[in-house]
């Protein structure tokens, strides 16, 4: 898997793509007689688990946004997220006379023209597009770099002037003006349910505001990932094509399911906020990359807590049960949601994972024992290759769970150890 990013790409001029290092590497999988899994990165790279390098946006659309901050993402006390572009600006005519939107497009275009020879001989052989931050179809909700701390809940993202807009319209169009704003008292970044009068139990989540503005909050969501998706299938046509959806597991097992409403899932538990999703997944012929494969709910927390939060953050959160996490739960309804969809999904970790327990929990996921439907993953991305993985031990395991994957019976490590001792 290889991401080609935006920002490398069409810096610093609109509409001149540079990909001859892409084009150059691409050719030595080629000559290794190996496929390609591309990804459309159209959001930065930084500040996020497992980036160790800084890929800003396009240096001309960073120029735009001096000017107009409200093109980026931006929470209720008006800091600014420069990790994507605003969905409010998908359909506005802001980025040097072209759309957000159109600006995807040619950029996906250029790809499929720069790279036909590796697409007709099928190196390339599965395109991911990118629909916001970490390439996923979500909100902005936690950036670590605006201090947010696992198991923060996080914040609405919708206080630029084009998502307000929207919201406006919305509101009118109800014939509630006075609904035009984001929630009042849906506390910060790193508050929990109860701290917040929005999403407690009994909150205002489940009134009739509440309602209103979580279902346009995840309306705009699934809007923009089927406008993009839409491009892309005329960019890509003949090419499989997957999305990227995130597994937010912290607060699942709390009525409101906090940290997803912030993230754009309206998903509570009187409501499966994912079918929509695998709707419009369907209705483009988009397959689903899901997260949060490799976890567990009971020992999640204590297997990746410097992933999880960083050291200062974990004491106040240092038990999983305050998170009312449950991984296993959300990948289950999930999953369950693409499959009465009709849709194909593939999976990824999401974070680090190097240890036996990870490894099975993948497979299982991937290949569910004794499913009568025999409802597989179509395919798994391990990420990722590191120094840390080539070590004797972590690579004998990742050894043996690619065979474990292929179907293959394989003797248990420590077993090989005591022979050879």
């Amino acid at each position: 898997m290889v991401d080609c990013w935006w920002g490398i790409v069409e810096s610093p001029s609109p509409q001149v793509y540079n990909w001859d290092g892409y084009r150059r590497l691409f050719q030595i999988v080629r000559d290794l007689n190996l496929k390609l899994k591309v990804v459309m990165s159209l959001h930065e790279c930084g500040g996020n688990v497992g980036d160790d390098v800084n890929i800003p946006l396009p240096s001309w659309v960073r120029e735009i946004g001096k000017n107009d901050p409200d093109i980026y993402f931006t929470d209720r006390e008006g800091m600014r997220n420069t990790e994507c572009l605003s969905w409010g600006i998908d359909e506005e005519r802001v980025l040097k006379g072209r759309t957000a939107v159109e600006v995807y497009y040619d950029y996906m275009r250029s790809f499929r023209s720069e790279f036909n020879d590796f697409f007709e001989d099928g190196i390339i052989s599965e395109v991911e597009v990118g629909l916001g931050p970490c390439g996923e179809l979500r909100y902005p909700s936690y950036p670590a770099k605006h201090g947010w701390k696992y198991p923060g809940i996080g914040e609405f993202q919708c206080y630029d002037k084009y998502l307000m807009k929207s919201l406006t319209k919305a509101a009118e169009v109800r014939g509630h003006l006075i609904w035009a704003s984001g929630p009042n008292d849906a506390g910060d970044y790193n508050c929990t349910p109860d701290e917040t009068g929005f999403f407690r139990d009994g909150g205002e989540y489940d009134g009739y505001y509440g309602r209103f503005f979580l279902n346009w909050y995840s309306r705009t969501l699934v809007d923009h990932g089927d406008r993009v998706l839409t491009f892309a299938k005329f960019a890509f046509k003949g090419t499989c094509i997957t999305a990227k959806l995130s597994g937010i597991h912290w607060w699942y097992k709390t009525a409101s399911h906090a940290a997803e409403l912030t993230a754009g899932f309206y998903n509570y538990v009187e409501r499966d906020g994912y079918a929509p999703i695998a709707a419009m997944l369907k209705k483009n012929k988009v397959a689903m990359n899901f997260t949060c494969a490799e976890l567990h709910t009971l020992d999640q927390h204590a297997r990746f807590p410097n992933a999880l939060a960083d050291q200062e953050g974990l004491g106040q959160h240092e038990h999983l049960p305050n998170a009312l996490a449950d991984p296993e739960g959300l990948a289950w309804q999930v999953l369950n949601s693409a499959r009465d969809a009709g849709i194909s999904v593939t999976s990824v970790n999401g974070l680090p994972c190097y240890d036996r327990d990870g490894y099975n929990k993948i497979a299982e996921n991937a290949k569910p024992y004794g499913d009568p439907l025999g409802r597989h993953l179509s395919s798994f991305t391990y990420l990722r290759l590191s120094p840390t993985l080539m070590e004797t031990h972590n690579i004998a395991e990742f050894e043996h769970f690619v065979k474990n994957m292929h179907g293959e019976a394989v003797p248990d490590l420590k077993d090989n150890e005591d022979n050879n001792g």
